[in-house]
C-alpha cells in the first residue's frame, strides 16, 4: 500500500487525468467513473491506497464544493415562469420517495425510524448529473428542463432539512418537539441573515477588488462561513454550502471568469478527490460474497427510481406535458450524487448504516447515475427532433446565413487549395471578409516562415477571386484553443482546415488536433484533402448519415455543398436515407441554388465502402460526420475514420462535421 504523500497525490492526479478519457470511451458517467476508480485503488480493491486523513479532509471540502457548485449552476432566471409548476413537482418528487422510503426501509431492512428517515432522504434528494446533456442539445429553457431544475431546489432543500432533523434526533437520543422548533427558528434566522448579508458584502468586495484570484478566494470563504454557521446552529454543513450557492447564484454569471475558476478548481481537484474517497469505502468483497448488498442495492434502486418516475408521470398528467418532456424530467431527477452521497457519509460517520446498507447505497448511486444519463440523452434527442421538425414547418429556412469562414493554414502546398475550396462554398452575394488564420505553437523559424508563406498563398488566391480577406496570426501552445477562441471572436459559422495526414502507425486518421477541436466547439468543421484543383472536379458525391436533417446545422451544410457544386459546375449526388432526401431537396430549392442534383438510396451506412471502386480521380467524396451524443450519431460512425483511411486514402476527400446542439 502506498504511504508516501507525494506518491499518493501523484496516483490520484493520474486517475483524475486519465480516468475521464477511459470513462468517455466506455460511456460511463464521470461521477460513476471516479467512484469506480476509488473502488479499484482502495483497500477493498487492489489495495494501492488507504483512506487516510488527506481523503477525509478533501472529502469534507469536496462534498461542500459539490453542493455549492450544484446550486450555482442552477439557472435561476428561467425558473420564474415555471415556479408554480416547479414547486408542485418538487413536492411530488420529495414526498413520494420519502413516504415509500421510510416504510420501505423500516420493514425491508429492519432498521429504526431515524435510519429509515435517513435512507428516505437519499431517495428524495437528487442531483442534476445529466444536466450537461440538456445544455448540449440547447434545451435549458424547455418546460420539462425548467420544471425539473425548480423541483430539484425544492426536493434537495427539504431532503437536507430532513437529514438535519434526523441528525439532531440521533445526537439528542430522542425526538424532541422543542429541539425541532428551535432548529426551525434558527434555520429561518440563518436563511434571512445569509440571504441579506452575503449579497451585500459580495457587491462591496467585487466593486473594490477586480482580481480574479481574490474574488474566487472570497467566494470560497463565504461558502465555508455559511457551512460553519450551519453546523453551529445544528444543521449539516452541506445545507449551508447549498444555500450559499443559491444566494450567490446571481452574483456569479455562468460565463464569467469567476465561474470558470469555480468549475476548474472543483472539477480538477476537490470533487474528483472526494469521489475517489467515496469509492474507497465500498467493500467489493462484501458485494461479491453474498446477496445481502445486492438485495439492498436492488431494493433501494427500485424505490428511488420508481418514485421519481411516478412523480414525473404525475407531473405529466397535471401540467399536460409530452411523454418526452416527462422522460426528460425523470432522467434529470433520477441521478444521485451530491446530497445522496452526503447522506451516506453522514450515516456512515454516525454509525447509523450497516456495512451492507452503506455499500448498497453507493451501488444504488451508481445505478441511478447510469439510468439518469441514458434516459436524459434519449429524451433530449426526441425533444430536439420534435423542435427541429416544428422549425422546419413554421420558419423560412430559405434565409441562408452568409458564411463567416475561418481558413486555418500552415502548409504552403495546401493553403491555396483550401482557400479556393472555402470561396467556392460561399454565396456569390456574400460580402463578409474571409479570415485566414495561422497558429504557431513554438519559436521554430522554419515553421513560422512556412506559415507566412501559406498565408500569402491563401491571400493571393482570394484576391484572384475578388474576395476580401483579413489575416490573423496567433501564438498559442494549444492550437485547438487558439482556433476555438478565434472562431468565437469572429463569430465564425465554420472552420475550414486541411485533412490530417497520418504521421505514423499509432497516429489516428483525424489527428489529435481535429479530435480536440470537434470536442471543444459545436461549429461546423470542414476538413479537405484535394489532389486536384477543386474547380476541375466533375462530380461531388455526398454520403449522409441517418437523421442528419434533425441537426441544427443541417440547412447550413447542405447549402454550402450545393453552392460548391454550383460554382464549380459539378454534378451533385447525395447518397442518403429516404427520409432525409426531401429535406435536402427543400433546403436547396429554398435557396434557389441552380445545381444538377441526384439521389441514391442508402440502406446502411457501411454501404459507402462500395463506392471506393466507383469514384474517379476527378470526383470529390464528401462524408457528413456526427459528433458523439448528437442526434445523427450512431455506432456505425465509430468505424468511419478507419474505412476512410483504408479504402479512400487516395481519393479527393472532404469530411464535414455540421454545427450541432
Amino acid at each position: 500500500m502506498i504511504s508516501q504523500p507525494v506518491a499518493i497525490f501523484l496516483l490520484v492526479l493520474v486517475i483524475i487525468l486519465l480516468g475521464p478519457v477511459l470513462f468517455r470511451r466506455l460511456k460511463v458517467p464521470p461521477i460513476v467513473g471516479m467512484i469506480i476508480a476509488g473502488m479499484a485503488v482502495g483497500p477493498y480493491g487492489f489495495g494501492l491506497l488507504d483512506r487516510d486523513a488527506s481523503f477525509k479532509i478533501f472529502g469534507e471540502v469536496g462534498i461542500l464544493y459539490i453542493m455549492f457548485q450544484a446550486a450555482v449552476d442552477i439557472d435561476m432566471f428561467h425558473l420564474r415562469q415555471q415556479l408554480r409548476h416547479g414547486l408542485v413537482f418538487g413536492l411530488l418528487s420529495f414526498l413520494l420517495p420519502m413516504t415509500a422510503g421510510v416504510f420501505g426501509a423500516h420493514y425491508a431492512f429492519g432498521v429504526g425510524w431515524d435510519t429509515s428517515l435517513l435512507i428516505a432522504s437519499m431517495y428524495a434528494s437528487h442531483t442534476l448529473v445529466s444536466y450537461p446533456v440538456v445544455s448540449k442539445f440547447g434545451l435549458q429553457n424547455t418546460r420539462g428542463a425548467v420544471i425539473a431544475v425548480c423541483g430539484t431546489i425544492v426536493a434537495v432543500m427539504l431532503a437536507l432539512l430532513c437529514l438535519a432533523g434526523v441528525v439532531q434526533t440521533h445526537v439528542a437520543g430522542e425526538f424532541g418537539i422543542t429541539s425541532i422548533v428551535r432548529l426551525l427558528f434558527l434555520t429561518a434566522v440563518y436563511c434571512i441573515a445569509i440571504g441579506y448579508a452575503f449579497p451585500f458584502v459580495t457587491r462591496y468586495f467585487f466593486r473594490s477588488n477586480s482580481d480574479q484570484v481574490s474574488q474566487y478566494i472570497f467566494i470560497l470563504a463565504l461558502v465555508f462561513i455559511a457551512s460553519l454557521l450551519a453546523k453551529v446552529i445544528g444543521l449539516e454543513a452541506i445545507l449551508g454550502a447549498f444555500y450559499a450557492g443559491l444566494v450567490l447564484n446571481r452574483m456569479i454569471p455562468g460565463r464569467s471568469p469567476l465561474m470558470k475558476n469555480i468549475r476548474f478548481v472543483g472539477d480538477s481537484i476537490f470533487i474528483p478527490y472526494f469521489l475517489i474517497g467515496v469509492g474507497m469505502l465500498i467493500n467489493v468483497g462484501v458485494i461479491l460474497k453474498g446477496w445481502g448488498v445486492i438485495w439492498v442495492a436492488a431494493n433501494m434502486a427500485i424505490v428511488a427510481l420508481g418514485t421519481k418516475w411516478i412523480a414525473s408521470y404525475a407531473a405529466r398528467r397535471i401540467f399536460a406535458l409530452s411523454r418526452s418532456e416527462a422522460s426528460l424530467m425523470f432522467g434529470l431527477t433520477s441521478g444521485k450524487a451530491a446530497a445522496t452521497i452526503a447522506a451516506v457519509m453522514i450515516g456512515y460517520n454516525y454509525g447509523m448504516l450497516t456495512e451492507d446498507i452503506m455499500n448498497g447505497a453507493v451501488v444504488m448511486i451508481l445505478i441511478c447515475c447510469i439510468v439518469a444519463s441514458v434516459v436524459t440523452e434519449r429524451a433530449a434527442k426526441q425533444i430536439r427532433m420534435r423542435l427541429t421538425e416544428q422549425d422546419l414547418e413554421h420558419e423560412d429556412i430559405g434565409a441562408t446565413e452568409y458564411a463567416r469562414q475561418i481558413v486555418s493554414v500552415s502548409n504552403p502546398v495546401t493553403a491555396e487549395g483550401l482557400m479556393r475550396m472555402a470561396i467556392f462554398m460561399r454565396n456569390r452575394l456574400n460580402r463578409n471578409p474571409l479570415t485566414v488564420l495561422y497558429v504557431r505553437s513554438g519559436e521554430d523559424k522554419r515553421a513560422r516562415a512556412m506559415g507566412h508563406t501559406a498565408m500569402r498563398g491563401a491571400v493571393e488566391a482570394a484576391e484572384q477571386m475578388d474576395v476580401e480577406v483579413k489575416t490573423m496570426e496567433r501564438f498559442d501552445i494549444n492550437v485547438t484553443s487558439a482556433l476555438r477562441n478565434v472562431a468565437v471572436e469572429q463569430e465564425a459559422t465554420e472552420i475550414v482546415i486541411g485533412l490530417h495526414r497520418k504521421a505514423n502507425i499509432v497516429d489516428t486518421f483525424y489527428g489529435s488536433l481535429i479530435e480536440q477541436l470537434l470536442e471543444s466547439t459545436n461549429r461546423m468543421i470542414i476538413m479537405s484533402r484535394c489532389f486536384i484543383p477543386v474547380d476541375t472536379v466533375t462530380r461531388v458525391i455526398v454520403v449522409v448519415p441517418q437523421k442528419a436533417e434533425y441537426e441544427t446545422g443541417f440547412h447550413l451544410w447542405v447549402t454550402r455543398i450545393a453552392m460548391l457544386a454550383c460554382n464549380i459546375e459539378a454534378r451533385l449526388t447525395f447518397i442518403s436515407y429516404k427520409e432525409t432526401e426531401e429535406f435536402i431537396r427543400t433546403a436547396i430549392a429554398e435557396d434557389n441554388i441552380d445545381v444538377d442534383v441526384r439521389f441514391e438510396l442508402l440502406d446502411s451506412y457501411d454501404d459507402f465502402i462500395l463506392l471506393s471502386g466507383d469514384i474517379g480521380e476527378d470526383d470529390l467524396l464528401v462524408i457528413i460526420g456526427a459528433r458523439k451524443g448528437s442526434i445523427s450519431y450512431s455506432n456505425e460512425l465509430e468505424a468511419m475514420p478507419g474505412f476512410l483511411s483504408r479504402y479512400f486514402n487516395r481519393h479527393n476527400l472532404m469530411v464535414v462535421y455540421p454545427r450541432q446542439y
